[in-house]
C-alpha cells in the first residue's frame, strides 16, 4: 500500500479546510493510500515534520497557504529521495498554485493529486539555508502586498490598496545595492526587487511574464530602481499594475544565481513569509528539484 503524509494548516483560508476534510481523506483512501495525517501547530511544524517522517512515504500532500507549501518543500529539500508532492491550496492569494493550474475546489485537488503526473518543478535556495519555491523579494511592494490584513486589502482591493501605499515619494525607502549574475554588474539605489518562479505575485498575473517556464533552471529578476519625482513614481505604478510599458527605471533580465550586496540590512520576504535582513544574499536555482502531482504533463 502506498504511503502518504498528509499535512495542512487548519486556520488557512478562513479554515476552509474543515468542511471538506473527511471528503478529502475518503479520496485518498479510496486512492489506496495508507494516509498518516498531521495537523500543523506552530511555525516550522511542516517543515520539522517532512524533514521527520518525510523519507518513509511515497507522497506528501500540503493544504494550506503559500507559506504552508514553502514549508512543506523546505523540509522536502532536506530529503535524500524527494517524494511526489500534492498540493491542496487553502490560503488568500495561492500563488504558486495559480501558476501550476491547480483547481481552487479542495475535493478536485485532491482528485487531481491521485490522478496526476509527476512533473518536476525548480526551487530556490536562499543564502545556502532557507528556501523557496516561487518567489524572494525586497522593498516597497512587498510589505503591502504580503503584510497588509487581508480584510483591509478586500475593502479597497487588493491592487488598489498596494498602489494607495505606494503612491507617494515620501513612503519608499531606497536601499543602495550591488547586484551581480553571470558576467554582469548593476549598482543602483533600488525601491524593489523580486526574483521568481512564478506567473502570479500578489494575486497580480500582470507583473510577471505569463510564458515564464516553471523547470527551466532561470528565476525571472525584476528590479526598480528610486525614482526621481512623482511622475516617475506613477509610471512605475502603471508599469508594474496597470499596462506594461519601457521604463527606464525597470530592469528585467533572467538568471540561475544572482548576488545582492547592500551596505544596509534589507528586509526579504520568501513566499509570502518574512525571510530575514541580511546585507548579503545568494540566490541559486535548483532545477527541476520538487515533482508536483499535477493533472497534466508539461
Amino acid at each position: 500500500m502506498k504511503k502518504m503524509l498528509f499535512l495542512f494548516n487548519p486556520r488557512s483560508g478562513k479554515e476552509q479546510i474543515k468542511s471538506h476534510l473527511l471528503r478529502i481523506l475518503d479520496i485518498f483512501s479510496k486512492a489506496g493510500y495508507d494516509i498518516h495525517v498531521h495537523v500543523t501547530q506552530c511555525q516550522l511544524d511542516a517543515r520539522k515534520t517532512v524533514e521527520h517522517l518525510g523519507k518513509n512515504v511515497d507522497v506528501i500532500v500540503c493544504s494550506g497557504g503559500d507559506g504552508t507549501l514553502n514549508e512543506t518543500i523546505s523540509g522536502m529539500l532536506q530529503l535524500k529521495k524527494t517524494p511526489s508532492l500534492g498540493y491542496i491550496p487553502a490560503g488568500s492569494t495561492n500563488d504558486f498554485a495559480s501558476s501550476l493550474k491547480i483547481s481552487k475546489n479542495m475535493e478536485k485537488a485532491a482528485r487531481e493529486i491521485v490522478n496526476g503526473f509527476p512533473v518536476p518543478v525548480d526551487a530556490g535556495m536562499f543564502c545556502g539555508d532557507r528556501s523557496f519555491i516561487y518567489i524572494a523579494a525586497f522593498g516597497a511592494f512587498t510589505e503591502v502586498s504580503y503584510q497588509t490584513p487581508q480584510d483591509r486589502k478586500n475593502l479597497l482591493g487588493h491592487q488598489a490598496y498596494m498602489i494607495e501605499s505606494v503612491k507617494s515619494l515620501a513612503s519608499i525607502k531606497p536601499y543602495h545595492m550591488r547586484v551581480e549574475w553571470d558576467d554582469h554588474v548593476l549598482e543602483e539605489d533600488f525601491v524593489f526587487g523580486m526574483v521568481t518562479n512564478t506567473r502570479s505575485v500578489g494575486g497580480f498575473k500582470g507583473l510577471v511574464n505569463q510564458s515564464v517556464s516553471l523547470n527551466d533552471g532561470v528565476f525571472e529578476v525584476l528590479l526598480i530602481r528610486m525614482p526621481k519625482t512623482p511622475l516617475d513614481l506613477s509610471n512605475i505604478i502603471s508599469y508594474m499594475f496597470l499596462v506594461e510599458e519601457p521604463n527606464e527605471y525597470v530592469y528585467k533580465f533572467k538568471a540561475s544565481a544572482i548576488h545582492f550586496t547592500s551596505e544596509e540590512s534589507v528586509d526579504w520576504v520568501l513566499d509570502g513569509e518574512y525571510g530575514g535582513a541580511r546585507t548579503e544574499v545568494t540566490i541559486e536555482n535548483l532545477r527541476e528539484r520538487i515533482p508536483f502531482l499535477l493533472p497534466y504533463k508539461m
